[in-house]
C-alpha cells in the first residue's frame, strides 16, 4: 500500500488522497496545521450524544500533501478500533460514512477499492 493510501480496521475500502487536494480545502473542513506543518483532524463519532463520544476519527495529511494517516480510535485516541464489526455501532458507522463522503465531495479523498 502506498503512503497516500490507507485501509481502516474492518473497512473493506482503501482510501487515497485525491490528486486535486488543496491545503485550503483541508482547513475549510476543519483540519488544523501542526507545528511540523502536517494537517490534523480529530472528529468524535457519537451515536446518541456528542458529550459521550466513544470513538474518534483521526486523520493526518503531511505538509506536502503526499502522506495520509487515518484511524478510528477509542476515546483516548490511543487504540485503533473496528467500528464495523459490532451491530450497536450503526450510528457511528453512519456518521463516519457521512464524513468520508464529504471528504470525497471536497476532493480530499478517493476510494481506490
Amino acid at each position: 500500500m502506498a503512503k497516500d493510501e490507507v485501509k481502516l480496521l474492518g473497512d473493506e475500502r482503501v482510501f487515497k488522497l485525491s490528486p486535486q487536494i488543496k491545503a485550503y480545502t483541508l482547513r475549510d473542513v476543519g483540519f488544523t496545521k501542526g507545528k511540523n506543518g502536517n494537517f490534523n483532524l480529530v472528529r468524535p463519532l457519537y451515536g446518541e450524544s456528542p458529550y459521550v463520544a466513544v470513538f474518534q476519527l483521526k486523520m493526518t495529511v503531511s505538509a506536502d500533501l503526499d502522506t495520509l494517516k487515518m484511524s478510528v480510535t477509542d476515546r483516548s485516541g490511543l487504540k485503533a478500533i473496528n467500528i464495523f464489526k459490532d451491530e450497536k455501532n450503526v450510528k457511528e458507522v453512519e456518521q463516519f460514512n457521512y464524513l468520508i463522503e464529504n471528504f470525497m465531495e471536497r476532493d480530499i479523498l478517493v476510494v481506490v477499492s
